[in-house]
């Protein structure tokens, strides 16, 4: 009797572990899977499109006497999300690299805070003396409108990317990317003949950056979806500075501003 229980229970663990090997291999083998959308990879050109969501900031390089009280930070930047969306075009260049330009339109606010007024006060207690020679009363009761401001950009964005994938693995590949960007800020106020003293912060419209990519392919029938994480940043000093009428509240508390964004990317080829 006994020497049936362990043969019918030997019996049972051998059929259980043979069902339970053929079940992981139906799931998870991938040697006789058919790969999707074999060919496209091999393609000279292709097109497609992608959806971004952003968080745009500012980088802020503070002037030392009137930006800077003590360790103190008197402008302060702060992000907001919003989002953009752009095409895609991509050229096979070998195995491992392709080139991609990827032009986009990326709509962007941001707030700037200038609790400047009480420290420019002290430092000009009779009065500012402006660039033109003339002396300019202080501002002792700022209203919102003159400490906060918000700052709305569209940015046409035209970046040129190297990228280098991996091997694909079934319906997948990872793959990074870095390259340059050049982008234009249609709501740049530039030109505007009004500056902060009447409300309108200027920035510039032309500006240049690089960009950096991390992300993985997955291959679909019929088309390649890719979520990706992108890093941009701008190189140039967007700033314009205020009229040498304007007392020293705003744009000469700063040095240098510069954009970085980080976006999450899907695209769909």
């Amino acid at each position: 009797m006994k020497k049936r229980l362990i043969k019918i229970f030997l019996s049972a663990a051998l059929f259980g572990s043979q069902l339970q090997a053929q079940t992981f291999n139906n799931l998870f083998r991938t040697k006789d899977r058919m790969d999707n959308m074999e060919h496209t990879d091999f393609r000279k050109f292709s097109f497609g499109f992608y959806l971004a969501a952003n968080n745009f900031d500012y980088k802020l390089n503070l002037d030392p006497k009137l930006g800077v009280d003590g360790n103190r930070n008197l402008v302060e930047s702060k992000s907001s999300y919003s989002f953009g969306a752009g095409l895609i075009g991509r050229m096979r260049l070998n195995e491992i690299f392709d080139l991609r330009v990827e032009p986009g339109l990326h709509f962007v606010q941001r707030d700037l805070t200038f609790n400047t007024f009480d420290h420019v006060n002290e430092l000009y207690p009779t009065g500012i003396l402006l660039s033109d020679g003339n002396m300019s009363e202080v501002i002792t009761n700022p209203g919102q409108e003159q400490i906060n401001k918000k700052v709305k950009s569209t940015y046409i964005d035209i970046p040129i990317l190297l990228e280098i994938h991996g091997d694909r693995w079934y319906n997948s590949r990872p793959y990074a990317a870095a390259g340059i960007n050049y982008m234009v800020n249609l709501q740049s106020n530039e030109t505007s003949e009004s500056d902060n003293y009447q409300n309108v912060f200027r920035s510039t419209t032309h500006n240049f950056g690089w960009t950096a990519e991390i992300g993985i392919q997955f291959y679909f029938s019929r088309f390649k979806l890719t979520p990706a994480l992108r890093g941009t940043f701008f190189t140039n000093n967007e700033l314009v500075a205020d009229k040498g009428t304007t007392p020293p509240y705003w744009s000469s508390a700063i040095s240098t501003m510069q954009s970085r964004a980080f976006m999450f990317v899907l695209k769909f080829e």
